[in-house]
Order: C-alpha cells, then sequence, then structure tokens
C-alpha cells in the first residue's frame, strides 16, 4: 500500500437514540473520499470500544459496500486476545486494507506482553498492520524496542501512530527503528511531528475539515510553513476540550453533516460546553477562510 499522508480516524454517527446512522456515514465517508484521505473506522474517535460485535461488522460490511478509492483502516482495541483474533479474520473476509492495532488496554503489560500481543495480531495478517501509542487511553506507554523489533520481523508492519503528546518519545520511537514510517497522531502537533521526521498523520480535525487538513499536512511535509495556517494549533485543541469525539460530532452536527451529536455512554454531550461549542463555529470559520 501507498503511504497515505492523512488518514482520518472518522466518528461513528448515531442518532438521538444512539443507533448507528447510515445515512450520515455514507456523507462523512464520501467526503473523505473526495478529500483523498484513508479512512480508519472503529478506532477510539468511532466509539469502537463503545459498539457491539456486530455493529462493528455492520460498519466494516458498509463502508466496503461503498468501493471507496480510498484504503479502508479497521481499528482493534481491547485486551482480550481472542475477540481481536476472530475480528481480524472477520475483517479479512472483507477485504479490509489495513488494521490499526493499539496497546492493550487497562491490562498495563510490559515490554514483552507489548511485543508478544502485537506479533500475535500480525501473525494473523499479512495486510498492512499500524501500532498505536496512546498512553492517555491506555494507560500505559508503549516501549520503543516493540516496533523496532516488529519492524524487523513482520514485512507488513506499516508503521507507529504516536499519540503520546510528547516530542521526546516520538524522537526515542525515531532513533529506535530510524528506517521505519512514523505518523503524527496528535492534531495540534502535525509540523513539530513532520520536522522530526514524520510522514503522514491520522487525524480527529479532518472529520470536520478533510481537504484543509489534506492541505495542512501537505504543506507540513513539503517544507512549505509559511503557508501553514497560523492558529491551526489553537483551532484543533478545540476538539479535546471534552472527550472525543464529542467535540468534533458538535461542529459536524452544527455543519450538517450528521443528523444528531450524539456520543454512546460512557460518554456524554453533557460534558460538551457552550463555549467550547461557540469557539467550534468560529475555529471552522477560521479555518475555511484560510483554505479558501
Amino acid at each position: 500500500m501507498e503511504t497515505f499522508r492523512l488518514w482520518t480516524a472518522l466518528v461513528t454517527p448515531m442518532n438521538d437514540y444512539a443507533e448507528i446512522d447510515y445515512d450520515s456515514l455514507e456523507l462523512l465517508l464520501k467526503e473523505q473520499e473526495a478529500a483523498g484521505n484513508g479512512v480508519l473506522v472503529l478506532g477510539s474517535t468511532g466509539e469502537g470500544l463503545n459498539l457491539t460485535n456486530d455493529e462493528k461488522r455492520e460498519i466494516v460490511r458498509f463502508t466496503k459496500s461503498l468501493d471507496l478509492v480510498v484504503p479502508l483502516m479497521a481499528g482493534l482495541g481491547g485486551f482480550n486476545l481472542e475477540q481481536q483474533l476472530d475480528f481480524i479474520r472477520f475483517c479479512e473476509s472483507q477485504d479490509v486494507d489495513a488494521f490499526l492495532m493499539v496497546t492493550p488496554l487497562y491490562a498495563k503489560p510490559g515490554l514483552e506482553g507489548q511485543y508478544i500481543w502485537f506479533r500475535s495480531l500480525m501473525n494473523e495478517t499479512g495486510k498492512p498492520c499500524m501500532i498505536y501509542n496512546v498512553p492517555s487511553r491506555t494507560g500505559i506507554k508503549m516501549n520503543p524496542e516493540v516496533p523496532a523489533r516488529l519492524y524487523k520481523e513482520f514485512p507488513n508492519y506499516m508503521g507507529i501512530k504516536e499519540a503520546s503528546g510528547s516530542i521526546d518519545d516520538f524522537k526515542a520511537f525515531r532513533d529506535a527503528a530510524p528506517h521505519a514510517k512514523l505518523y503524527c497522531g496528535d492534531d495540534n502537533l502535525i509540523k513539530e511531528f513532520v520536522e522530526e521526521g514524520a510522514v503522514g498523520h491520522v487525524s480527529v480535525a479532518s472529520n470536520a475539515w478533510p481537504r484543509q487538513t489534506r492541505k495542512y499536512v501537505d504543506l507540513a511535509i513539503e517544507g512549505e510553513v509559511a503557508g501553514l495556517f497560523e492558529k491551526w494549533v489553537q483551532c484543533a485543541d478545540l476538539f479535546f476540550d471534552a472527550p472525543s469525539p464529542t467535540p468534533v460530532k458538535s461542529l459536524l452536527f452544527h455543519k450538517g453533516w450528521i443528523n444528531s451529536d450524539q456520543v454512546r455512554l460512557p460518554l456524554s454531550k453533557l460534558d460538551l460546553s457552550e463555549q467550547t461549542e461557540e469557539a467550534l463555529i468560529e475555529a471552522d470559520r477560521q479555518v475555511n477562510e484560510w483554505f479558501e
């Protein structure tokens, strides 16, 4: 698979009863396709752990049925190995293009536990696999030796999505495996991570700003820093003023791209302040003004 500069960690739109809204999902997928962005479903932004196994399978089937011209990545999450292997086998049957594999949740494994976990998952598929370090969600940092070992062992190792929020941690992964690909996983650190060697980005912001985020990432990778939107970080930070994806769903609803801003428990719309909602609308205006 060619290196896609931008993958969108897609939200899972729902109606007011927290049921999946497939009409809105199709619209969002078509927006990403038009922008030329790879699509990641069932990640943390997609509320993957809040969905039933049947719902996750149906989202994969539905997305594949649209025959998008951009690749589809499916997120894995949890800490039950057999459930993850079973879902990989299902996704293989649907010809999903790639997988995002996160450090096991809750269990806080050490180096060998992390390595054997990823090795067990990657042994189940020949599809490209991106591993994912996000200690704020998993409770444990990935050991830099883990991707370094996987890179040497698996030809389908795609790279690491680094979302620790730390430049020093990013450098540690880079230095442990200098030839392996790294992807930025924090919308507010695109410029800095690209300067340190990131080849692409996995984004929340691109749900609402698919073409705009693509332009920002392209400019950063091509070294055109003078063209970067100076208020990008300020705007992107708003998507994390409340537990994600609550803020980005709010903006998508305001834009008319989804029919409801509903999230599923344990998330709640009530955790998003009116001030943040207003700030998101203003940020949308500013980003569009820069883009145009």
